[in-house]
């Protein structure tokens, strides 16, 4: 099973532009996250996703396509951190990185900061719901970047994201095909939070059966963010910005 996984990381990484990220210590890394995974998610829903095939395109290199519009050294806020992604996979390829996961399930964070520690990563969690923990100073507008990835449409993402980004820093929104229809939806919301598209990619993501659509948007955080944001989640909800 072990000489399979090493094949099929190789060959999704190397399809996806990704080979710079690929060495012993990663893959080994990579593989020992999955075991770790599939142990959980037999008592807990870590992912519906259990096929190694499935596992490393659609986890791994999904996460691992945004690593190089990171700077280095950045302090990053994972929003919404769930079963580890994209937070796991930067901590493996970007060990620079200073990274905090943010999700309002308690034995989800916990789930991510313990893997995190056996496999030797840099990061930390905290359990909370995003909107109530962005009012708090010692973390409100305070990270280089902030990453989010499959937990809202992109008009209410942006409140619960934006307010975690310093001012200069970015936001950086990983969505599948439909991205650029919420972008649409969002960008009104993005400038009343004080940000600024700066980069929209469309690319594909080759998997072993098949390339899927994805979209990543770079918002810039150009000024501070109102104190009347984030609203209350069901006021986000109800009225998006």
């Amino acid at each position: 099973m072990r000489e399979r996984f090493n094949h099929l990381f190789l060959d999704i990484f190397e399809k996806n532009g990704l080979d710079a990220y690929v060495n012993t210590e990663t893959v080994e890394k990579f593989w020992n996250l999955t075991q770790l995974m599939l142990e959980t998610n037999a008592v807990m829903n870590i992912t519906a996703i259990t096929d190694m095939e499935k596992i490393i395109p659609l986890h791994y290199a999904d996460c691992v396509k945004i690593a190089d519009m990171i700077p280095k050294n950045a302090s990053i806020a994972d929003i919404g951190c769930g079963g580890g992604f994209p937070i796991l996979p930067l901590a493996i390829v970007r060990p620079d990185l200073k990274l905090l996961g943010i999700d309002s399930t308690e034995k989800k964070a916990r789930y991510v900061e313990e893997t995190g520690k056996k496999l030797g990563l840099n990061l930390k969690t905290v359990s909370g719901r995003a909107e109530e923990l962005a009012k708090h100073s010692d973390i409100r507008q305070s990270f280089d970047v902030v990453v989010s990835r499959a937990v809202a449409r992109l008009n209410i993402l942006n409140e619960l994201c934006m307010p975690f980004v310093k001012i200069g820093g970015c936001f950086i929104a990983m969505k599948g095909a439909a991205g650029m229809q919420e972008f649409e939806e969002a960008k009104a919301g993005i400038y009343k939070l004080g940000g600024e598209l700066e980069k929209d990619d469309e690319y594909d993501l080759y998997t072993n059966e098949q390339v899927e659509k994805r979209s990543v948007f770079i918002i810039r955080q150009i000024n501070s963010i109102p104190a009347t944001y984030p609203r209350a989640f069901g006021s986000i909800k109800k009225k998006p910005l």
